[in-house]
Formats: structure tokens, C-alpha cells, sequence
């Protein structure tokens, strides 16, 4: 993979591009690639979005996503613009199995391919050019230094604005977490200065909900979670038939497991998701317990020190044992 600099001048000549993401994507996916998607339309490239998988009703209001294209519920035509692609960048995920029925077609595909990423142990030979660093708070704040970096600041307007704030402000939990840099506030400043209006968008994100969704929290809160004072942990776990109970969608699971961390002392939070096809894991945590590594040797995951997921082929029952033998390895980092 050649550093992202190299690219550059691709920039400048019109190009058939697509921007893809991870599965499901969050804040911060949907933001770098809408926010990307909107700096290659001003510099007069053809640009599509995909999606490999549905996103949250939440992230509906971004300016440009009624353009997304749902890989899912449009293979073909999906598959089509990939095929006729000159350049694909990938946002916010390093290796191809994170955009699911998706990876196949990117390994396949003869275009350039970008990578711009904050994960770690990024899969470099998949790709032409990149920048993965972990430093950064977000793929968005990494699309703010490309624009900026490449040249093109003057571009920078209040639809890329919106798009690139949104994905740092879920990124680093509302500017909480320790990589809320002084470079993100002066992003933050720039974009303020582009017509940004911060207020609506944490209005679209958190408080733009259905009652279904606060009364689905309040009843993992009191009736899946299990608090392990002995390792600091708290645990929890959704069945598939809370899910159908209360009628959630994509979205609505989103920072239950932050709660899990409000509990004082506990330095491990943990949640599984009964899915269809598997369950899938969510973990966040305080100080230098990673849990990056963790997911990555138990769980099949992997994300950022203190933020990551995983998954599992076990029924329900079974990976919550699997977790909590695990657990006892690390019982003096947890202590």
C-alpha cells in the first residue's frame, strides 16, 4: 500500500468513483463517506455510495444519503457501478470481510483501491494507496486532513461539514474520550466556520428515537445485565426475541454498551446480540485493558483499544459461558 499522498493527483482528473464502508455502518462511516462523496462531486468526479448492509433510521437526515445505494437490496446495480469503478475508497474499515456479502466483489474489482482508516492491523496488500493511523479520532477527522492536506480547503462546505462532525462526535462519545485532540477542536473550529449548525445534528442523532426504544433500554437494564464485581465487569445480553418484543431496528442497540461502563469501578463492558446468523459482540473499556486484542483472540473481532467488537457461531447461552471462562484469564488487569 503507497502512502495516500501519492493519490493526490488522481484528484484532479474526473474519475468513476465508489465509496464503501462497513457493514452496518455507523456515524462515523456514513459521515466520511457522504462527507468524501461531497468533496469528489465539487472536484467534478462521478461518485456513488454503497452501503453493504441497511444503516440506522437515525443517520437519515445526512445531506446526500438518499443517493446511498443498499448492496443488500441492490446486488445487481451495486455490483454494475463496482464493475464499471476506476477508483474505490474504503472508509472505516481495513480488511475486506467487514463489508460482509460485499468483500468478494471489492477483491474482485480491477479499480485503484484507497484505504482511510483508524483501526488496527489494517490487511495493506488489499490495497493501492492508504492511510490507516489509530491516533486519529475518526475516518472523518482523516477525510478533513485529506481535503485539507490535498489541497482543497476552499471546498470544504456546510453539507461536508455536517457529514465529517457527525462521525467525530459519535467517534469520540461527544469529545469525551481521550482522542478528542486539539486537532480535532481546530477541525471542529473550520468546520464551524463552513456554516456548521452542531446543535441540529446531536438533535438528529440523539434525540429522534420512538418511545419502543427507551422502554427497550430500561428493560436490558433491569432485566440482561449481569455485573461481575469480581473482574469489573458488567455484562449483557439481548435475545432475538427482545428484539422482536419491542421491534427494534438497525440503530436502536446503538451505545447500550456505554451504559455498562456508568457503573462505578467497572473497567470491561460487554454485550451480545442474538442476530440471525450470529451473535454479535460488543465491548468498550476504561484505562489500558484492550480489548481490541481481546476480541481479536476470543471473539473474532477487533476495533480500537477501548472500543471493539466481535462475533460468534455459538448459540446465545453458549458465548456468554464462552465469555465468562474467558474472563478469568484476565483477572489481574481487570483488578
Amino acid at each position: 500500500m503507497q502512502n495516500i499522498e501519492l493519490f493526490y493527483p488522481y484528484l484532479t482528473n474526473p474519475q468513476k468513483v465508489v465509496i464503501t464502508m462497513h457493514q452496518k455502518p455507523d456515524g462515523d462511516a456514513m459521515g466520511s463517506s457522504l462527507g468524501l462523496y461531497h468533496f469528489l462531486k465539487g472536484l467534478q468526479h462521478e461518485v456513488t455510495v454503497i452501503s453493504p448492509t441497511n444503516w440506522a433510521d437515525f443517520l437519515d437526515w445526512m445531506p446526500g444519503v438518499e443517493n446511498v445505494i443498499n448492496f443488500e437490496k441492490y446486488t445487481e446495480k451495486a455490483v454494475q457501478i463496482l464493475n464499471e469503478a476506476q477508483v474505490i475508497f474504503c472508509l472505516d474499515f481495513n480488511i475486506f470481510h467487514r463489508t460482509k456479502h460485499l468483500a468478494n466483489h471489492l477483491a474482485a474489482a480491477n479499480a485503484v483501491k484507497v484505504l482511510i482508516d483508524h483501526h488496527q492491523q489494517p490487511d495493506a496488500a488489499s490495497f493501492n494507496f492508504g492511510k490507516s493511523d489509530t491516533q486519529k479520532s475518526s475516518t472523518c477527522e482523516m477525510i478533513y486532513d485529506f481535503i485539507v492536506e490535498s489541497g482543497y480547503d476552499s471546498i470544504i462546505n456546510n453539507e461536508i461539514a455536517a457529514c465529517l462532525y457527525t462521525g467525530v462526535m459519535t467517534d469520540t462519545g461527544s469529545f469525551r474520550f481521550p482522542s478528542t485532540t486539539a486537532s480535532v477542536h481546530r477541525m471542529i473550529a473550520r468546520l464551524k466556520d463552513a456554516g456548521l449548525k452542531h446543535d441540529q445534528i446531536h438533535h438528529h442523532i440523539f434525540d429522534n428515537f420512538l418511545e419502543n426504544r427507551l422502554r427497550f433500554i430500561g428493560f436490558a437494564l433491569a432485566n440482561r445485565m449481569e455485573v461481575l464485581y469480581e473482574y469489573n465487569t458488567a455484562l449483557m445480553y439481548i435475545t432475538k426475541q427482545d428484539l422482536q418484543k419491542f421491534n427494534i431496528k438497525t440503530g436502536d442497540t446503538e451505545g447500550l454498551v456505554n451504559y455498562l461502563l456508568t457503573i462505578q469501578g467497572m473497567k470491561l463492558g460487554a454485550i451480545v446480540i442474538d442476530r440471525d446468523e450470529e451473535r454479535k459482540w460488543s465491548f468498550r473499556s476504561k484505562g489500558s485493558f484492550d480489548v481490541n486484542q481481546f476480541a481479536r483472540d476470543h471473539f473474532e473481532g477487533g476495533g480500537h483499544v477501548n472500543a471493539a467488537g466481535g462475533r460468534s457461531s455459538l448459540s446465545i447461552d453458549q458465548t456468554l459461558q464462552q465469555f465468562k471462562e474467558v474472563i478469568k484469564q484476565y483477572s489481574n488487569q481487570l483488578q
